[in-house]
């Protein structure tokens, strides 16, 4: 696997059949979800939503200049 670090291309997203292919969302599974959402606060990301059923929870962040979310929670 190459490990090189590359400078970020401003390229147009590949696309497969005219649909665009970009990352929108990551999901990370976590075993404390207030812990994270206070490491991805102190990060200074921009918090996005908290939401809690009855038996889940869910928290999504986005990183500044990010077109990309990372959300994480339990279920």
């Amino acid at each position: 696997m190459d490990s090189e670090l590359r400078p970020s291309s401003k390229a147009a997203p590949q696309t497969i059949s005219g649909v665009a292919m970009t990352l929108e969302l990551a999901v990370i599974a976590v075993s404390d979800v207030d812990r994270s959402k206070l490491f991805y606060a102190a990060l200074g990301w921009r918090f996005d939503i908290d939401f809690q059923g009855d038996d889940y929870r869910i928290v999504q962040f986005t990183p500044p200049g990010s077109g990309c979310s990372v959300m994480f929670g339990r279920t």
